[in-house]
């Protein structure tokens, strides 16, 4: 989705948290695809942490950093040549004006920091006041609890307007995540089933193949409720549950998100009920040994953290009551597979003498892979009366940004469509909280699976890759015969 704005004057983008890792890998290399695509110009680079560093460093961090997507361009080496370093606690109003004061323009501060640090940052900067169209950038966790958030919106907002405050959930950045909104609005044949009278089930799955990754100092304190179902999960399910919004600019987008969230909750409010947590033990995950996540460097053991959670939710509006939600994440899986799976229900009445019938329609709305399928039932060869299913697929469309590029194409230009507002980023913590006490009270047990296994429980389903489908191109080729793969 690209910004109908443009960027207007000097802008300096000031990363605060600059030597952490989600900069490195995801920030900087999303600020590299954007310079290359030449949509942003006039625009210098702030990097700033606690640690020392010459600028010569930095400098080499962010070439090394846009390398990883080869972003190259006039603007690409005009940002890293002028590109500055400058240590700071940004606790401390000295640093802060400092920092201010070294800014071009407009200052976009961008807190890739932890909530608890952000929000001290943000006292600080209450009491020597921003420059006017100052822009603040807040990352995913914003906070660590509704209330936590609620305070750091308030924050946020004594210091600029709403309309100045972006919060990051680079999920809404993704061009297969963005492609739900053409899927469902544009297709006449699609959007008039999605609701209760004709699906029986959603679900949204976030499986990954990786297991820790050296993330211990963030993922052990977090887990895999907060990290990915919190924020992602329910940000993805917001944007295919919504009811149309009248236009696609921020204000119609972001209301029609808020509606779905302001009802959803725990499936028949049981949060013991309707939740799942487990953590893998030792296994092997395509060819590569992993070790128990207990023994993972930095993690402790006691606290118990969950690398899978699985909730089950309802949203209480008139499209989608009564249909079960099941969101679920879960690290060092057998492979990486991120959907929404919508599964509809049977047809009302089957001619006698029709039979076979073993497997509802379903449709497939792949995130990763980007695939986009279809499963039907058709007659099967030989007896015209009896049943195969048939699955029809395609690849999604890729976009010409990386996630991170595209949200900050959007912080540049002025245009918060794709971000989070205040009261949205309220209630994702407001619904898994009941679940978050559940658990910390010992209601739900923490199950175990193996590395390398499918989720925990998950039935096997047969998929063999002679029977898919074959894509070229936008052209689906289908194999009347085959049984439909279940990716589930």
């Amino acid at each position: 989705m690209r910004s109908k704005h443009a960027p207007i004057g000097r802008q300096t983008l000031l990363i605060l948290g600059a030597t952490g890792d989600l900069t490195k890998r995801l920030l900087l290399p999303g600020l590299g695809g954007l310079l290359a695509s030449g949509r942003v110009h006039d625009l210098s680079l702030i990097g700033s942490a606690t640690q020392k560093r010459s600028d010569d460093t930095w400098r080499a961090r962010v070439d090394e950093a846009f390398a990883t997507i080869d972003a190259r361009g006039p603007e690409v080496d005009v940002v890293t040549r002028r590109a500055r370093y400058l240590s700071a606690d940004v606790t401390e109003e000295a640093d802060l004006r400092r920092l201010l004061d070294a800014s071009e323009g407009r200052a976009i501060l961008y807190f890739a920091l932890p909530p608890h640090v952000t929000t001290q940052a943000c006292r600080a900067l209450a009491t020597i006041g921003l420059p006017e169209g100052t822009r603040l950038v807040f990352e995913k966790p914003f906070g660590t609890s509704a209330a936590s958030a609620q305070l750091l919106n308030d924050l946020a907002t004594r210091l600029v307007s709403e309309e100045q405050v972006y919060r990051v959930d680079h999920y809404l950045g993704m061009s297969t995540v963005l492609n739900i909104l053409g899927l469902r609005f544009a297709n006449r044949m699609i959007e008039p089933i999605l609701n209760a009278d004709h699906v029986e089930r959603v679900d949204i799955v976030f499986d990954e193949s990786l297991a820790l990754e050296g993330r211990a100092a963030y993922y052990d304190g977090a887990g895999a409720l907060v990290d990915m179902i919190q924020s992602h999960a329910l940000q993805v399910l917001s944007l295919f549950a919504m009811d149309p919004p009248s236009t696609m600019g921020a204000r119609d987008l972001r209301d029609a998100k808020a509606q779905v969230l302001r009802a959803t909750r725990p499936w028949k409010n049981d949060p013991v009920a309707s939740s799942r947590r487990a953590r893998y033990t030792a296994g092997t995950v395509g060819g590569r040994r992993v070790p128990s996540y207990v023994d993972e460097p930095g993690v402790d053991p006691e606290r118990g953290t969950e690398t899978f959670a699985e909730l089950l939710l309802e949203v209480n509006t008139w499209r989608w009551a009564g249909v079960p939600f099941r969101v679920r994440a879960g690290k060092a899986l057998r492979a990486l597979h991120k959907a929404i799976l919508v599964t509809f229900r049977r047809p009302k009445c089957l001619p006698t003498g029709l039979t076979g019938y073993e497997q509802p329609d379903r449709l497939h709305i792949g995130l990763d892979p980007a695939i986009l399928g279809v499963r039907l039932n058709i007659n099967g060869p030989g007896d015209p009366s009896g049943l195969e299913p048939v699955r029809l697929q395609t690849e999604t469309c890729p976009g010409d940004l990386p996630a991170y590029g595209e949200l900050l194409a959007g912080v540049l230009a002025g245009d918060p469509t794709l971000f989070v507002r205040g009261e949205t980023a309220v209630d994702c913590w407001r619904i898994i909280e009941p679940v978050q006490k559940a658990w910390q009270s010992g209601a739900v047990p923490l199950e175990e699976y193996r590395a390398g296994s499918l989720a925990p429980n998950a039935r096997q389903r047969r998929d063999h890759a002679s029977t898919r489908p074959r894509v070229s191109g936008n052209r689906v080729i289908a194999n009347k015969n085959a049984r439909a793969a279940n990716p589930a």
